[in-house]
């Protein structure tokens, strides 16, 4: 992601995004990435253990939203809820990213974190699955 900082703030002015997924960032507490984009919320969860993946999110910063705790480290998965205004429903938003050799065992935890998270009535789901046998 480091690399990548300029061409993201660019993209991101110049399309006017309000919220920006990001899968596979690298991160760790060596990058210096962690710096937000301006008026925008920066978000992210870093790969513990060993090098690669990593979710983050940028939400525009006039956006009300807080951030979802999860306790599973071996899901690369981050979440938030953007709060609805004047009678809008809140929206979950989450970012997930799966290794293309991922276990069985930590696919059934991810399962059992969207149900636990998706109590909301709207949800937007994005990232990177690598499931190739799937038709999407």
């Amino acid at each position: 992601m480091g690399n990548k900082q300029a061409e993201l703030e660019a993209m991101v002015h110049q399309w006017n995004y309000d919220i920006v997924a990001i899968t596979e960032t690298w991160g760790d507490d060596s990058h210096s990435w962690s710096t937000a984009l301006d008026g925008y919320k920066l978000f992210r969860r870093d790969r513990k253990g060993r090098r690669g993946g990593g979710v983050a999110l940028y939400i525009r910063g006039v956006l009300d939203v807080i951030g979802i705790e999860t306790n599973d480290d071996e899901v690369e998965s981050l979440w938030v809820k953007i709060k609805g205004k004047a009678n809008k429903a809140d929206i979950l938003r989450g970012v997930c990213y799966r290794p293309p050799n991922q276990d069985e065992e930590v696919d059934n935890l991810f399962y059992k974190q969207l149900n636990n998270v998706s109590g909301s009535s709207a949800l937007v789901l994005v990232g990177d699955f690598n499931l190739p046998d799937t038709c999407w």
